[in-house]
């Protein structure tokens, strides 16, 4: 349960705190939506905007279930990311003929933040909102400006494209960072439609990032050095499909799992640049090993690594044992990574961390968002992953 609770008969009059939950209405229609009572801004879509006295965008508000396979929605609260795909969601339209122009929005501000000056004067804020709970209850995550210090310009908003049906179509992808802001008082809002965005109200965060272009991000390293179960295991219905169709492609046929566990950390991060999956009779407790590189293409060290996979039951979790043989196994400034469909036993995952080993967790929630993340987002679609890369 969040911090704080705002009934749906006080929305009106509630600033917009970090994480606070905002309950929505019980009579079953649209009226129940509480964003539309927070913000003059509809009561529908992921894009809701509001229009200042000069007709500009005053603030945007977007809206992510996080919970549509084709589409992974992600708040990243360590690293202080939002990943947030625009609106053209179905094919039958064009990247930019979308009914809430959501898409064309997001182009003229990636535009404005890259011209030659940039223009961030002229971006509105965007408020972040996720899904609650129950119903139509929501959670405010916080303060957003497009872009990111940490991602090459031309990386920030991209066009994919899918296939539904047969029929292609393109949708972006954006990148937004969430600003060092815990509340957003009402009269900056009212300040925000008069066309003042940059008044004595305005949070400094964002008055600093238009001035100067400088993200004060928003970030929230984790109180626990290590993740408890429910930290791993994955976190909506779609997700937790799609690994069982992993166990279950697998489990009996464990050791066929291992090039699997490697494919997917190679998908979790592309400076893996090689990885060998050893023969099981003479692989010396390591299922796979590889190289690492650190540095640019042209002045790069590689270091060398050991991965463990462990195909288990969701909800079995991997125990000491494990993470003791793929210790023992590691030699001088290598590092290992264990893949597991399940998740890594609290006693396990204390003394890796405790101990300061070396060990990269992949489990259970780790594995579907890094798929998510390169487009396989439906337990069918990890299905025709399997059969075609890793054949029975």
């Amino acid at each position: 349960m969040p911090h704080r609770v705002v009934e749906f008969e006080d929305l009106r009059a509630s600033n917009l705190v970090l994480d606070a939950y905002y309950e929505g209405g019980q009579r079953g229609n649209a009226g129940d939506d509480p964003i539309s009572k927070l913000l003059p801004v509809g009561t529908q879509g992921g894009f809701r905007t509001r229009l200042n006295a000069s007709g500009a965008y005053a603030f945007v508000v977007l809206y992510s279930s996080l919970d549509e396979p084709d589409w992974p929605d992600n708040l990243d609260e360590e690293a202080g990311l939002f990943t947030y795909y625009g609106d053209n969601r179905r094919p039958g339209h064009a990247l930019h003929d979308t009914p809430r122009k959501g898409n064309e929005l997001l182009r003229g501000c990636f535009e404005a933040l890259n011209s030659s000056p940039p223009r961030r004067d002229i971006i509105p804020p965007f408020f972040v909102f996720t899904k609650g709970n129950r119903g139509r209850d929501v959670v405010f995550r916080g303060l957003a400006a497009p872009g990111s210090s940490l991602i090459k310009a031309n990386e920030q908003l991209i066009a994919i494209w899918k296939n539904k049906a047969g029929q292609r179509f393109q949708n972006y992808r954006a990148i937004f960072t969430m600003l060092n802001v815990d509340t957003i008082p009402r009269i900056w809002i009212s300040d925000l439609i008069k066309g003042n965005s940059l008044s004595g109200n305005c949070p400094v965060p964002w008055k600093k990032w238009v001035e100067t272009g400088v993200y004060h991000k928003l970030q929230a390293p984790s109180t626990l050095s290590y993740r408890v179960r429910i930290e791993q295991t994955p976190s909506t219905k779609n997700k937790r499909e799609m690994v069982y169709r992993i166990y279950e492609y697998f489990k009996d046929n464990p050791t066929g799992f291992e090039p699997c566990a490697a494919e997917i950390a190679k998908m979790m991060d592309d400076n893996i640049v090689s990885i060998e999956v050893t023969r099981p009779a003479r692989d010396g407790g390591r299922d796979a090993i590889g190289k690492y590189r650190i540095g640019t293409s042209g002045d790069n060290i590689k270091v060398d690594f050991a991965l463990e996979a462990k195909c288990y039951k969701p909800g079995s979790g991997v125990g000491t044992r494990w993470t003791s043989r793929l210790i023992s196994r590691l030699r001088y400034r290598q590092f290992g990574i264990l893949v597991t469909t399940s998740h890594l036993g609290t006693q396990a995952y204390k003394e890796i961390r405790g101990d300061n080993h070396p060990i990269i967790v992949i489990a259970g929630e780790d594995i579907a968002n890094i798929l998510l993340r390169a487009g396989i987002g439906t337990p069918d679609e990890v299905t025709n992953w399997l059969e075609a890369n890793f054949p029975k």
